[in-house]
């Protein structure tokens, strides 16, 4: 093991994650940085209707504050940094809310919080500039849209991040930065990394991109969840980064969870696109890096592989979409289609018919079985999702006429309340804007430092070129048919109105077998509700994966998605439950 290392520790992968984990992480061991990760899609909505409510000088992670009053004199006495983008809308109140626990505590901690994230008082200037914030799932342009923006914020780097830490700010508390930015930051500052040292830089990125999401990098949300010891005081992720960009994933000892290559190997495929992993900073190559068992409870990543980062940031937009209101009933027993299309013609009927909203979507769950042994098992399930941006047509009107019909139509009625979404929602428009008009402000010491992006340097281009695959072969001559998640692993999530669909072997002979089995085509009819959906395959032999991008299932992005999981966690999951053919071999593996 290297002995120089900086040790980076997340406490926190999205809003609302356990509060604890921060005392947790400083208490626990040896660590130099602490992180958290706040800020979803999604989030920013949340803080924009925050701030809405509660006036402008809102819009940041509050229950960061509390994690902060907690744990502020331990990292003074340690010399421990904080990062974190916790600042989300309004970084410089957040960072003046961090200064008054200060002074109430009487401590000596230097503050620094970035800016230059927000585009929403420049999107005139940026349209004049040749700008089209074209959303780039659906390649529409946004001045040409109906819906207006409420939030747009570029995706930082880590520069901002290093340039704070080099004036000795103790806490930086960023806006919008990139989830990983607040690990490559203080990477680039304990070993003063150029901007072109992109090998370093990418490995990491695919440090920042592990520990993002807390402790799903320890055997949460894991796939073999069997093979997790325990779950109880579950251990969220350490990087321990080396000078040439290596890195060992780990945890602090005597806590539960598990780090393995497989929880990290499923951690680096969650919500990744293309291997060529996009940043401001860097392009990280996640089909180069290289993932090993180095002790228990340690996985070394080694061999990343970086490029020149894009002359273009991407940006979080996000639209008054309208609103929305809906129902869930239960239908049982025999008939179900008829019962289904009896109540979905009474409902509209009601309520004026269906032309009159934005969109409706309507959907049938046959969880129903044949000879049922229990009243649940006889039961499947309609779901109405309707969407206007006239509120009195999606409002408690709705609500009431459907309700009129509870004693009036199909047999054995029954409700669901609570379970559709109702109220305002958002629309998540993605787009790219040239580099070329980011610039952090980095806000110290009372001076204010502005720091531009790497693509705006005139460096030397480099991009790394990698090596075909060739696939080994293997028999297949005797099958047995098993479930897929008996040998393989999947890890999925949301990517705005996207999808990814990681599938991840244990060995080369496994994953031969995958690469040639698993083809779009093949996933398809697997996953038959998959069929109407553009996907794109990616490969990465040197961790035994393949991931899956799938492009448009979540519709505008979480908000007003009407899927069940409008997050698309348990897209893998499904995959692992279908029955396949599999060569005898694989299965004695297990």
């Amino acid at each position: 093991m290297k002995s120089d290392s900086i040790r980076i520790a997340n406490c926190s992968g999205f809003y609302g994650d356990k509060l604890s984990v921060a005392r947790d992480m400083i208490e626990g061991g040896p660590i130099d940085v602490l992180t958290g990760d706040y800020l979803a899609e999604l989030t920013m909505t949340i803080l924009y209707n925050q701030r809405l409510k509660r006036g402008e000088q809102h819009g940041y992670v509050g229950t960061f504050l509390k994690q902060f009053r907690d744990i502020a004199k331990l990292a003074q006495e340690k010399n421990i940094k904080i990062v974190t983008n916790a600042g989300g809308l309004n970084p410089s109140s957040m960072a003046e809310s961090v200064k008054k626990i200060i002074d109430e505590l009487n401590l000596d901690l230097k503050v620094a919080h970035i800016e230059g994230d927000d585009l929403m008082p420049r999107i005139d200037e940026l349209y004049q500039g040749g700008e089209n914030l074209t959303n780039i799932d659906k390649s529409l342009d946004l001045q040409e849209y109906e819906k207006k923006p409420i939030t747009a914020n570029a995706y930082l780097g880590a520069w901002g991040i290093k340039e704070a830490l080099d004036n000795g700010a103790d806490v930086v508390i960023c806006p919008r930065v990139t989830d990983a930015a607040v690990v490559i930051g203080p990477a680039a500052w304990k070993y003063n990394w150029s901007r072109d040292q992109y090998d370093e830089l990418a490995g990491a990125l695919a440090a920042g991109h592990i520990i993002e999401c807390g402790a799903q990098a320890t055997g949460g949300n894991y796939s073999f969840f069997q093979e997790v010891p325990t779950f109880d005081n579950i251990g969220y992720p350490i990087a321990e980064i080396y000078e040439d960009g290596s890195f060992v994933i780990t945890k602090h000892e005597n806590t539960g969870g598990l780090v393995s290559v497989g929880t990290v190997t499923a951690q680096l495929l969650y919500e990744i696109g293309s291997p060529a992993y996009l940043n401001p900073d860097v392009i990280s190559h996640f089909d180069t890096l290289e993932i090993t068992q180095e002790s228990k409870d340690r996985v070394l990543v080694t061999n990343n592989r970086g490029s020149s980062p894009t002359k273009t940031h991407k940006v979080c937009i996000n639209l008054v979409g309208g609103f929305r209101n809906g129902v869930e009933l239960l239908l049982t027993g025999l008939d179900i289609e008829e019962k289904s299309k009896l109540i979905v013609d009474q409902i509209f009927k009601s309520v004026g018919g269906q032309d009159q909203f934005d969109k409706v979507d309507i959907q049938l769950h046959r969880t129903d079985k044949e000879n049922p042994i229990s009243n649940e098992e006889a039961q499947a399930f309609l779901r109405i999702d309707v969407m206007s941006s006239n509120p009195d047509l999606v409002g408690r009107l709705f609500n009431a006429k459907i309700v009129e019909l509870a004693l009036a139509n199909f047999p054995g009625w029954t409700g669901r309340s609570g379970v559709v979404p109702n109220g305002a929602y958002i629309e998540y428009w993605p787009a790219l804007v040239d580099s070329k008009f980011i610039k952090e402000h980095i806000h110290v010491d009372g001076k204010i430092i502005d720091v531009i992006p790497t693509s705006q340097l005139n460096l030397e281009e480099k991009y790394y070129q990698k090596i075909p695959y060739e696939n080994p072969k293997i028999s297949i001559d005797n099958l047995k048919e098993d479930y897929f998640g008996k040998i393989f692993g999947t890890r999925s999530g949301d990517k705005g109105g996207c999808a990814n669909l990681g599938v991840w072997a244990k060995s080369q002979e496994a994953y031969s077998f995958l690469f040639d089995f698993l083809t779009v085509k093949k996933l398809k009819e697997l996953l038959p509700d998959l069929e109407k959906f553009e996907i794109d395959r990616f490969e990465l032999p040197n961790i035994y994966s393949l991931n899956f991008y799938v492009h448009g299932i979540l519709q505008d992005g979480v908000s007003s998605s009407t899927r069940m999981d409008g997050q698309a966690k348990s897209l893998g999951e499904y995959l692992r439950a279908k029955k396949i053919n599999f060569p005898e071999q694989l299965l004695k593996q297990i």
